[in-house]
Order: structure tokens, then sequence, then C-alpha cells
């Protein structure tokens, strides 16, 4: 049954009158752009995963650029990376000058340990995973290559926003320089699992590579505008590096500030709306469910990607989404992989390059609405039409359910819009 109201956009921000207040406290404060309120979240957010050092950023574009640019990587160097990614992780390795290297995904959709090991060569530099939709990657299998080959590892986590691995939260970095990852950058986009509209932060352990990031986050010049205009600041700087203009602003922070508080209770509203979708389509043959984290794990389900079983259907992929566009649900594809697109076909389409399991997956993604401004009833209702047009266009002549009706425990606080199904639509 369709819940009160016409359609589910694929995703709808959570603000509240916490988030507007602060923004309304940093307009009247006269400081607008990096100050204290970007230093702020910053201090938030290294405490929130256990670094001990954060740089905003104005997207976590910029922070794989820079930290790619702090660690001399550049033209004559190799960087492995992902295949089913968003086109800024490969962007970023070719901003510095190197050559973007594709290793092929596991089952699970994150990059493969076994087939980075087979793509190293004496060019390679780093390793940047991808923890794609928020389930972490076998970290530690690609920090003992790592190790094994003398490489940086930089972690895309822009879907990982509270993920943990081993019991750690992404973005944790480890202060020994032997183990765990160089660096570790974070997406706060609108969609994301929280956001400050654009922006991101990047996490180290490092405190001569989070130096230089920082020195090249603002021109290069020794003095960002905090210290240079503020009452205990200089008018004096000195330009050091030929820098960028990454910075991150005390506006967006002050939305920044107000979702690292709520993460924790946004990302298990995300798990009982990805574990009731999964109630919802559990015994579908038409359908493969995204992977679960292991035990010590937690995935953060930025995205809940469903795999369709093509062989066991009469549409594909696209006459899919579309019939759940004519019942209101809007529906994307994560993602079109990087092989598959124009501009990276001279490099992508190299023999060394050659990642099979990502293009046999790509036409099987389809990515359901999951966002904690979501209703449970509109939960329901996705899942439950999701199932119905699986069943419908089955190549399965035998007779199947259509609609089963599961209890929801209680979210109780952490979600006040919560329903009781079924939900009557408005006349």
């Amino acid at each position: 049954m369709m819940p009160d109201h016409k359609s589910i956009p694929f995703h709808r921000p959570s603000i509240g009158d916490d988030e507007i207040e602060e923004v309304l406290d940093t307009l009247r404060s006269g400081w607008l752009t990096t100050g204290p309120k970007t230093a702020r979240l910053e201090q938030e957010f290294s405490s929130y995963v256990g670094a001990p050092f954060a740089l905003a950023v104005n997207s976590c574009t910029a922070g794989l650029h820079l930290a790619l640019a702090a660690m001399g990587i550049g033209r004559g160097d190799e960087v492995i990376t992902t295949p089913l990614t968003f086109c800024a992780t490969v962007n970023a390795i070719m901003h510095v000058g190197a050559t973007p290297v594709l290793a092929d995904i596991g089952l699970n959709g994150n990059i493969s340990p076994n087939s980075i090991e087979s793509r190293i060569t004496p060019r390679t530099r780093a390793i940047i995973p991808v923890h794609f939709a928020g389930l972490p990657c076998d970290l530690s299998r690609i920090w003992e290559t790592a190790r094994k080959h003398g490489l940086r590892v930089i972690e895309d986590a822009a879907h990982a926003s509270g993920t943990i691995y081993r019991g750690s939260l992404i973005g944790s970095v480890n202060q020994e320089p032997s183990s765990g990852s160089d660096a570790v950058c974070f997406s706060f986009y609108a969609t994301k699992n929280m956001t400050t509209a654009e922006g991101g932060i990047t996490t180290t352990a490092d405190p001569s590579l989070y130096d230089k990031m920082k020195l090249l986050c603002l021109h290069g010049i020794s003095r960002d505008a905090w210290n240079r205009y503020s009452g205990s600041g200089s008018w004096f700087y000195q330009v050091h590096e030929c820098g960028f203009k990454y910075n991150l602003s005390d506006l967006q922070a002050s939305l920044g500030i107000h979702q690292l508080k709520k993460l924790e209770q946004f990302t298990m509203i995300r798990t009982r709306y990805a574990t009731r979708y999964g109630e919802l389509l559990r015994n579908v043959e038409e359908v493969e469910l995204p992977r679960t984290a292991a035990q010590g794990d937690r995935h953060a389900w930025h995205l809940y990607s469903i795999r369709l079983n093509l062989e066991r259907l009469c549409i594909d992929r696209a006459m899919f989404i579309e019939e759940l566009r004519s019942r209101g649900i809007a529906a994307s594809v994560h993602f079109i992989p990087i092989p598959m697109h124009p501009f990276f076909e001279p490099f992508a389409g190299l023999p060394q390059n050659q990642c099979p399991t990502a293009l046999a997956l790509y036409p099987r993604l389809v990515t359901l609405p999951l966002y904690p401004a979501m209703t449970e009833a509109e939960v329901d209702y996705v899942g439950t039409t999701v199932r119905k047009l699986l069943i419908k266009h089955s190549r399965r002549p035998t007779f199947f359910p259509t609609h089963i009706d599961l209890p929801i425990p209680s979210i109780g606080r952490l979600n006040p819009r919560r329903r009781i199904m079924p939900v009557q639509p408005r006349s």
C-alpha cells in the first residue's frame, strides 16, 4: 500500500533545528569562512573516530588529491584502486599526474586483495581502497600487501562515516607507521550519512603528512584566514607551496557539528531499515541481497544495492527501475564502472586493467532508497513493491506470495516519524 504521499525520492536530508540554529549563529557571528566552527568540527570528528589529526576540506575528492600530493605521488607513479567507484577516486589520481591501475572487485563489491597483489609493479606507490556502500574492505590484507611492497594506503571512505572494521571506526588510523592506513578521506556530500551540504574530512596519524596537507589545502600559504584576520593573528603570510583552494567554511561546518552528534543515531536507523529490506526480500530467487558485515565489523549502510538475478527475470535493469519510478520510487545505480566511461577508456581498456567481475556485476545493480528521513511505512512500501515486481517478472511459473506482514521492532525515540503499517493513503 502506498504511503501517505505521492513519491519516495532517492534521498531526503535529515536537517533539524540544531543545525539551523548553528548556521544562524555563524551568520550572526560575522565569521563565515574557515574559522572556529571548522576547527571545532575537526576536533570533534578526530575524537569520534579516534585519530590524532583531522583536516576539514571542501570534498572527499579534495582530501584524496591532497593526500596524494602531500605524499609526493605524481608523474611516473601508479596508484591501484577499484573500478566500482565514482569517477572522483580516479580523477584524484590523475590530478597529480599518476597513472590509475584498476584491481577487480570481490563478490561483495569491494576491491579484491588478490587482484591488488596481481596489479603491483615497480611503479606502484599507493593503494586506494573504497568501502563500497559502507561495507568495510578487507583492510588487514590490504595493509599486509602495502607493507610487503612499501606502498602507501589512502582509504576512500566517502561511504564509510560510521563504518566499523574489527572493532574500530573507519578513520581510526593506527599511530604506528608500520601498520594501518596513511590517510582516510570522508565525504560530507548532501546524500552521505552525515552532511555539510558539500565537504569532507581527512584523518591521519602522521604529523608531517597532516602539516603538508594543511599547507596545501589553502594555497600553500603559511597562515589560514582565521589566523590572519582574528584578533590574535597577523597580516603577514608567505606562500611555501603551489597549493589549492580546498578549505571548508564555517557555514558548512555548522551543519557538520550537529550531524556528527546524530551520526550514531542515523547509522542505527539505516541498519534497521536495511534489515527490514532483507526481511521483505529474503527467499526471493530473482534477487541477491547486499552482503552484511562480518562479526566485529559494522556496515554503515550508506547504500542498499541489490543485485538482480537477470537470468531469472523477463526484464532488464532499466525496465525494472522504470517500473519502480512509475510506482513513485526513485532508485539509482552505484556505480557505472570506470572502464565504461569514455574518458577512462585509454587506460581502463588495457589488459592489465581488466575487471570482469565488476563489469559482470554492473547490469545487475539497483540501489534502493535508504536514509533516516524515510518512514517505516516508506521502507515497507519500497521493499514490498520490489518483491512484487520481481515475482511479476519472474521466469518461474510457480506461484509465490507477493506480500508478507512482518513486525518492525520499534526504533523508539530514534525515529519520531514511526508509523504502524498498513497506512491508508490520503484521499
